[in-house]
């Protein structure tokens, strides 16, 4: 008897695909539409009805069930919560990170189980093998830095297919399939609203923010921003300090809500070459203390490391790095987990 496969479909041609895939292997498919988000917000359509009728459309196409589960309130306490309060913190958090581990992976595995799947799987451009996190075969598209917060026991019970393929095959497998997602653009933006960017959700969410000094690396004000909430550490654009060098920002004061920046790009509150970790999570084993390679953004490049306990001592000083980001811990192709940064 086939193995039952609830497959998260988002309406997008990765999660399409996905369906595809697996149903061409024999497997018993159903198609579910997560119901993450719904609420519109000022000047943007929230697009979850438009998706949810594509992943249907798609479901039609190559005849496999397909429902909905509505997520919206876990969601809300779970990822956007979350991500408000981190940011009144003055920290720059991850809600895509957040989401994989507490509602795809979590939420949505024990849903479907309960439900009668055997297995789930998404449309990550990442692989798994024996329960272990492996890189997607797509290096420009991989997604294996938003998934180092899943367990051992869901990647067990979880499958990635289009993690062996590069994005020009999957999108021209859509296309010889006639799946109505194939000629549809990647989604952009927070993962849950679209085309807003995080700036005017947080406005939505918190209003209009207290202005309060730009100050330089000679404790110069040279300008006002409109709330350091909006601010994150290595930030150059939006600072609206205008002429000459440009600013970068190294250091927030959120209970002076104070801004400060250089345009000395060897400022050493730019650059950090030792990382403390916390809320640290390894999918397997913990690893042994020792030389890894790790990433500290999405896209960010892989930077050699060396593992003591919970810190980080980087064999060459990054910029950028802002508390509340993760820090992701690679040996080779393997994800071996990570944590959060913590604050300098």
């Amino acid at each position: 008897m086939a193995k039952k496969v609830y497959v998260g479909m988002s309406g997008g041609v990765d999660s399409s695909v996905t369906a595809a895939l697996l149903k061409e292997k024999g497997y018993d498919v159903t198609g579910v539409y997560m119901k993450n988000w719904s609420q519109d917000l000022p000047g943007f359509v929230c697009p979850w009805k438009e998706d949810y009728q594509d992943a249907k459309r798609v479901a039609v196409q190559l005849g496999i069930d397909f429902k909905m589960y509505d997520f919206e309130k876990n969601y809300r306490h779970k990822v956007v919560d979350y991500m408000v309060r981190e940011y009144k913190a003055g920290r720059t958090p991850n809600p895509d990170i957040m989401c994989n581990q507490e509602v795809k992976f979590k939420l949505f595995l024990e849903t479907a189980l309960e439900d009668g799947a055997d297995l789930i799987a998404t449309g990550h451009y990442s692989r798994i093998k024996d329960s272990q996190l492996l890189t997607g075969l797509d290096d420009n598209k991989d997604q294996s830095y938003f998934l180092y917060r899943v367990t051992e026991d869901a990647l067990s019970k979880s499958l990635m297919p289009i993690g062996e393929m590069h994005k020009t095959e999957v999108r021209a497998l859509a296309k010889k399939l006639g799946l109505a997602t194939a000629y549809k653009k990647d989604s952009q933006g927070i993962c849950f609203v679209g085309k807003v960017g995080i700036k005017e959700f947080l406005l939505n969410e918190l209003g209009s923010q207290k202005a309060g000094p730009i100050i330089d690396q000679k404790g110069k004000e040279i300008g006002q921003h409109d709330g350091a909430i909006f601010y994150t550490i290595g930030q150059r654009h939006g600072l609206s300090v205008g002429g000459g060098l440009p600013y970068y920002v190294t250091r927030k004061d959120m209970v002076a809500n104070t801004v400060y920046v250089t345009t000395n790009l060897d400022d050493r509150d730019l650059w950090t070459e030792r990382v403390e970790l916390e809320d640290v999570h390894w999918i397997n084993k913990k690893p042994a203390d020792g030389k890894y390679q790790v990433r500290l953004r999405y896209r960010g490049p892989l930077v050699e490391c060396e593992l003591k306990g919970s810190k980080l001592n980087l064999a060459e000083p990054q910029r950028g790095i802002a508390a509340g980001q993760s820090a992701v811990l690679y040996d080779d192709d393997r994800v071996l987990g990570g944590g959060i940064i913590a604050g300098r």
